[in-house]
C-alpha cells in the first residue's frame, strides 16, 4: 500500500520516526534515561500507529466527546484517544500483544515521575521491550503493508557479556533505590497475573538465548539468526526446553499462596495482643493505605496485584487481600518503639499522605 499525502501518511510517518528514535535511544548504552526514553517513544509510536489506522479506516473520529456530543479539547485542540482507548476501540488484538501493551502503559505511568536509569530494570524487561518493537512492526505491516516494514532500518544491539561475580551482583542489588524496588514488585506482580499461555507467547515477551555458532557454517551466513518458535521441529523444542530448564529464572505466583498468611482480622488480633492500646480495623486500613502495601480496595481498580509482596498478596480466588506475618510484626515493632502512634497514622490517612516504609523497617 502506498499512501498519498495527507493526515494518515503524516501520522504514520510520525509513528515510524518515534519507533526508530526509541530503538536509537535503547541501543546507545550511555544515553541518560535510556529505558524511560525507549518506553515513552514506543508508546507514542503505537498511539500514532492506531491514529493513522483509524484515520485511514473510519476517518477523523478518534477523539473523545462530551455527553452533549461535542469534542473534548485541550488548549483548543481536540483530545484524541490515548493508547489504552485505542486498544479498546480496535478490539481484535491478540492476547499476548494486548498484555504486552498494557504492561508498558502501566509501567510508563509508574515511571513518569521517577528516574530509573538502572541496568537492572532494562535487563529485567528486555524480553518485553523486544516484543513491544516486534509487535509494532507486525501491526504496522498488517495495517499498511510490507512497504512500511522497519527491519531494513534496524540493527542488532551489541551487548557487553562479561560475567559479573556474585559479590558484584549482590552489591548492585543493594544499590537499588526504593523506586526500583517498587517497579520490580510491579513487574513481578504483572507477570504472575498472566496465564501461562499468554506469558509464554513471543507477543508478550521474547526470550532469547545467545549461543555461539561453532559449527562449519557457510561463511556468508549471518552472525545472528532469529528462529520463529512455530517453525521449528518438536525435537528442537524439546532440546530448547532442556536448556532453558537450566537457566530459567521462574517467577512464583505468590499472590495465591495462602499457607502462612493472615486475614485482616488475624492481623488486628495479633497486634492487639502485643501493644498497650486498642487497635481496630480502621487503624489497619489507615496503615496499609499510608504505607501503600496494597490498593485501597479490591474492587473497581486497574491492578489489584499491585502490592508490596513483602507484606501483602492479592488472593484472586476470593477477591481480597491476605497478609504476611512480617506486616503485623512491622506494625508492632514500630508502635512499641514509639516510631508510630495512632494520631500519626490517622492524621496521615485523613490528609491522604503516605509514609516511606523504608524509614520504619529499621525499627523491627
Amino acid at each position: 500500500m502506498t499512501l498519498r499525502k495527507g493526515k494518515t501518511k503524516s501520522t504514520l510517518e510520525s509513528s515510524i520516526e518515534s519507533a526508530l528514535l526509541a530503538v536509537e535511544i535503547y541501543n546507545k548504552p550511555r544515553t541518560p534515561f535510556r529505558v524511560e526514553g525507549f518506553i515513552t517513544q514506543m508508546i507514542i509510536a503505537w498511539t500514532r500507529l492506531f491514529h493513522a489506522h483509524f484515520n485511514h479506516t473510519i476517518g477523523s473520529k478518534y477523539y473523545h466527546k462530551n455527553s452533549n456530543g461535542r469534542y473534548q479539547t485541550i488548549d483548543g485542540e481536540k483530545k484524541s484517544w490515548e493508547l489504552k482507548t485505542c486498544i479498546s476501540k480496535f478490539g481484535t488484538l491478540e492476547a499476548g500483544v494486548k498484555s504486552n501493551l498494557t504492561f508498558f502503559i502501566k509501567l510508563r505511568n509508574k515511571i513518569e515521575h521517577r528516574h530509573i536509569d538502572r541496568d537492572e530494570i532494562g535487563i529485567m524487561i528486555f524480553g518485553e521491550c523486544q516484543s513491544l518493537l516486534y509487535n509494532y512492526e507486525n501491526t504496522l505491516i498488517e495495517f499498511f503493508g510490507e512497504d512500511y516494514a522497519l527491519n531494513e532500518s534496524l540493527s542488532f544491539s551489541i551487548q557487553f557479556s562479561r560475567l559479573r561475580k556474585k559479590s558484584q551482583i549482590q552489591a548492585s542489588k543493594k544499590l537499588l533505590s526504593k523506586e526500583i524496588k517498587e517497579l520490580k514488585t510491579f513487574i513481578d506482580n504483572y507477570r504472575t497475573s498472566l496465564s501461562d499461555e499468554v506469558f509464554n507467547t513471543q507477543e508478550y515477551s521474547i526470550k532469547l538465548i545467545q549461543v555461539p555458532k561453532i559449527a562449519n557454517t557457510n561463511r556468508n551466513d549471518l552472525a545472528v539468526e532469529f528462529v520463529n518458535w512455530n517453525s521449528i521441529s518438536e525435537a528442537d523444542r524439546e532440546n530448547y526446553e532442556k536448556v532453558t530448564a537450566i537457566i530459567k529464572d521462574k517467577v512464583l505466583k505468590k499472590e495465591a499462596i495462602n499457607p502462612g498468611k493472615r486475614k485482616p482480622g488475624d492481623v488486628v488480633t495479633k497486634i492487639n495482643s502485643e501493644i498497650e492500646f486498642e487497635f481496630n480495623h480502621y487503624d489497619h486500613k489507615c496503615l496499609y493505605c499510608c504505607f501503600k502495601i496494597r490498593p485501597a480496595s479490591a474492587n473497581d481498580i486497574d491492578d489489584p496485584f499491585d502490592t508490596n509482596t513483602n507484606y501483602c498478596h492479592y488472593d484472586e480466588v476470593h477477591n481480597d487481600y491476605i497478609y504476611q506475618d512480617q506486616w503485623a510484626e512491622l506494625i508492632i515493632a514500630c508502635i512499641n518503639s514509639g516510631k508510630l502512634t495512632k494520631k500519626m497514622w490517622r492524621s496521615k490517612f485523613k490528609k491522604r499522605e503516605s509514609f516511606d516504609i523504608l524509614d520504619f523497617e529499621t525499627a523491627e
